[in-house]
């Protein structure tokens, strides 16, 4: 099995997705970048991760330039790659999984919009001195996550400023906080597309509170694995 990661920006947090996607399985972890220009690459690959990362360029979504905790550069040729990727990913049929800014991206490629800074709500979710916040989601029942945690609850990190805004064409929430922050988003038809799954915390790094083998990290996981295998 080969799956393409795209590259978070840091050579440590891009091991951790490596590692979780490997598990203890014969997997070819494929970095895609718009360094490497590597977009071919997508054909080989048998499933797609859209990982976390520096906050998408606001032109992307229609957004407002100088808000609060806006990154001091944007990454548009990132932005640009991951969507060609995305889309490449789509017309080939390849399952796909977003993760924190892949969830973003995804929403922002179908119309959407996001939420520039979740400014009060920062507490609850943006990560504070290197460390994940942690608390609790509600899954909506009868959604493909549902069948990976297999419970409408459950904990999850948290690590991210912005959020969902406008959900895009064909897209619907299937997990929020309690402060009602989107923190999963799949298609409201399945039907004829490939599997598409997207989560706003980071379950490739939940080890790192004695959470690996949970439903929140594992089961997303096996989940998207098992996609990948049925196609």
């Amino acid at each position: 099995m080969k799956i393409g990661l795209t590259y978070t920006g840091s050579e440590p947090k891009h091991i951790n997705y490596v590692n979780w996607l490997k598990g203890a399985d014969t997997i070819e972890v494929i970095t895609l970048s718009a360094a490497l220009d590597n977009l071919d690459a997508v054909t080989g690959c048998d499933g797609i991760v859209l990982s976390g990362g520096v906050d998408i360029a606001p032109e992307y979504y229609s957004g407002k330039a100088g808000y609060a905790n806006a990154p001091d550069h944007f990454q548009e040729e990132r932005d640009a790659f991951e969507t060609a990727v995305f889309r490449k990913a789509q017309n080939e049929q390849i399952p796909v999984l977003g993760i924190c800014r892949g969830m973003q991206l995804i929403n922002c490629i179908y119309g959407g919009t996001l939420v520039q800074d979740l400014e009060v709500k920062n507490e609850v979710h943006k990560v504070a001195d290197n460390l994940d916040k942690v608390h609790g989601i509600r899954v909506k029942s009868g959604s493909i996550l549902h069948e990976a945690i297999g419970s409408e609850q459950c904990a999850v990190n948290s690590a991210h400023h912005q959020a969902i805004g406008n959900l895009g064409r064909g897209l619907q929430i299937t997990a929020t906080a309690p402060d009602g922050v989107a923190e999963a988003m799949e298609r409201t038809q399945t039907a004829g597309h490939p599997f598409l799954l997207c989560v706003q915390w980071h379950p490739e790094r939940m080890y790192q509170f004695g959470l690996a083998q949970t439903a929140s990290s594992n089961g997303i996981r096996e989940k998207f694995l098992a996609a990948i295998q049925s196609k």
